[in-house]
């Protein structure tokens, strides 16, 4: 990709760089079944420890027992509620599973090639996920395609703002150093779409149903079928 008016991208990864199955299917049921002996075993260890604790503060229930406090967290997944203590236990039970290769991080075919390509143009490359930064680096770091980790330069969680707020993407652009309008970001989402181009950012929604190559106009943004097809309409000659 070598428009010259963009110098970083910025990329989502559920339905945009790995399968929305990977995570719903596979990494979320990985925890859910193995969060209370997780816990049991490791709950003297500091950071399980103060992922508990935090849990319960979060709660307002800072006297839940052990199993209480389980049995929160397994009502937060259910609903899917994007804690941060949650998404701490998260990280370390995924951690355990990738270094012992039972896991393996999903990642569409189109990526490593584009991000690869992207990177030699001189273009720094971010991740901005609702998941914490640490589940990104597993995802990528032991991935089936390899470690991806090298290729990129930095990542973003909710901690720096939701993804659906115009303000996150500004805090983003102000930690990479970036002007927004330099910026591109890529995501499977019409909602994050729209507050990162309320912040100034370009942005393409990638809609991995559409055949690889497709390229389509939406009222708002572009939309694409895969990395390969965003490389081929920024490229020149186009």
């Amino acid at each position: 990709m070598t428009d010259k008016a963009v110098k970083a991208v910025v990329t989502d990864i559920e339905g945009t760089t790995t399968p929305i199955e990977f995570v719903h299917e596979v990494l979320f049921p990985y925890a859910r079944e193995r969060l209370q002996a997780f816990c049991e075993v490791h709950r003297d260890e500091p950071d399980v420890a103060k992922a508990l604790a935090d849990a319960r503060e979060l709660a307002g229930a800072e006297d839940l027992d052990l199993a209480g406090t389980v049995a929160l967290l397994l009502q937060w997944m259910a609903e899917d509620r994007k804690a941060g203590p949650l998404k701490s236990l998260q990280g370390l039970i995924w951690r355990e599973g990738y270094e012992s290769g039972t896991l393996k991080g999903q990642v569409y075919d189109d990526v490593p090639g584009e991000l690869r390509r992207w990177r030699e143009r001189g273009l720094s490359l971010y991740v901005y996920s609702s998941g914490s930064v640490a589940a990104q680096k597993l995802i990528f770091g032991y991935s089936d395609k390899g470690d991806l980790t090298p290729l990129f330069d930095g990542y973003f969680d909710t901690a720096i703002g939701a993804k659906v707020e115009a303000a996150s993407y500004v805090a983003i652009a102000g930690e990479t150093g970036f002007p927004p309008g330099e910026i591109l970001f890529l995501s499977d989402h019409a909602g994050e779409i729209a507050a990162a181009q309320g912040a100034g950012l370009k942005a393409v929604r990638l809609d991995r149903a559409l055949p690889g190559d497709a390229w389509t106009q939406e009222d708002t943004a572009p939309v694409a079928g895969s990395f390969t097809a965003v490389e081929a309409q920024l490229s020149p000659g186009r």
